[in-house]
């Protein structure tokens, strides 16, 4: 009997994005999978039903879809229906392990195989394609600096005007991992004078290759494991947070994109500064005071734009990028139309949620 692999509607506000594309979809039909999309899943990245049918697959309801040997899922599904998961299902999506946990565990204990992708380990050459953490950020790194334009009230480039010359709008992007570097490409393609800041010694090179200037500040070098940015402890944030709010000042835009996959994002800057925040999200943001999925004007006239799912905000690019991301995971796992899970696969192995002895997941 084929493997069946199911994809759901989302369903948290706001989510527009799927985890399969009618693309992607043909692919895993012609290698001899059984694929299943929830009806109107597509529709707001604007694939209809009808192309995932074109595509070979069949139109189901929620109920059907979660009878799939394989369930894939943008965002974690909701409670209850992680709850209807039975022995010999797989679950596999971005499920936010590290901080909501108990919801994946129970799924554990009733013998359901339970994937995060927030836990890739991404400093391994080999996760590069399933790496839907860097896809989405590409995407939101964009979205944030048009809608960092969307909502500046003069030009972004320099301008000749016939009432004078305009200067250019001059942006900070806080974090140089893929959101910030696509979005000082971004905003250097719409004319702005871009300045970069990261805390990992390696990015000012990163910054510099990108056309911008290099934020210069006397904060700690915080370069972890893979050449990722470490956790700051108390005295260094606040040493950071202080030189930021004295460089702030000088920009008309700000965007930040220190996001911790899986955990609450750092806090970077204060309510006396202004930024398009896009770790903004249900555990807090970069930007005190930044609600998910709202603009604030405070009374000193500074905006605030906070979302942690601007990539769903351009459903179809994000969607393609997901769900070629999701193809490459099920390849690894799907060997001659049979589901094997390799112990020594230190890929898959790292995005497992598995339950210890005392019951509590890592």
């Amino acid at each position: 009997m084929p493997v069946s692999v199911a994809a759901l509607k989302e369903r948290a506000p706001g989510e527009k994005r799927v985890a399969l594309v009618p693309e992607v979809v043909a692919t895993l039909v012609s290698n001899g999978l059984t694929v299943m999309i929830e009806s109107g899943a597509g529709e707001h990245a604007f694939y209809s039903d009808d192309d995932y049918k074109k595509a070979g697959a069949k139109m189901v309801s929620a109920a059907e879809a979660l009878k799939a040997t394989i369930v894939l899922s943008v965002n974690r599904p909701p409670t209850a229906t992680i709850a209807k998961f039975k022995k010999g299902q797989f679950l596999i999506g971005q499920l936010r392990s590290l901080v909501e946990a108990e919801d994946l565990e129970n799924a554990a204990r009733r013998g359901v195989t339970v994937i995060t992708l927030d836990r890739l380990p991404r400093e391994v050459s080999r996760a590069q394609t399933m790496d839907v953490l860097s896809s989405q950020a590409s995407v939101a790194g964009y979205r944030a600096v048009v809608a960092a334009a969307e909502a500046y009230t003069r030009y972004f480039p320099m301008m000749m005007t016939a009432a004078g010359t305009a200067r250019p709008a001059k942006v900070l992007v806080l974090g140089a991992g893929v959101a910030g570097l696509q979005a000082i490409g971004s905003a250097r393609r719409l004319g702005a004078q871009v300045s970069g800041y990261d805390i990992r010694a390696a990015a000012r090179e990163e910054i510099l290759s990108m056309g911008a200037q290099f934020l210069e500040m006397g904060s700690v070098s915080a370069t972890g494991k893979g050449g990722y940015a470490r956790a700051l402890t108390k005295e260094e944030t606040a040493k950071q947070q202080k030189e930021l709010s004295q460089q702030i000042a000088k920009f008309d835009i700000v965007i930040t994109t220190a996001n911790v996959p899986g955990r609450k994002p750092p806090v970077l800057v204060t309510k006396e500064t202004v930024i398009v925040d896009t770790a903004s999200g249900p555990f807090g943001g970069n930007v005190e005071g930044s609600v998910s999925g709202e603009r604030i004007v405070t009374k000193n006239r500074v905006t605030i734009i906070g979302s942690h799912i601007f990539a769903a905000q351009m459903p179809s690019a994000a969607s393609n990028a997901f769900a070629k991301n999701m193809s490459a995971v099920l390849d690894s796992i799907i060997k001659e139309g049979q589901i094997v899970i390799d112990p020594s696969d230190e890929v898959i192995t790292a995005m497992l949620v598995s339950v210890t002895k005392k019951g509590a997941a890592k």
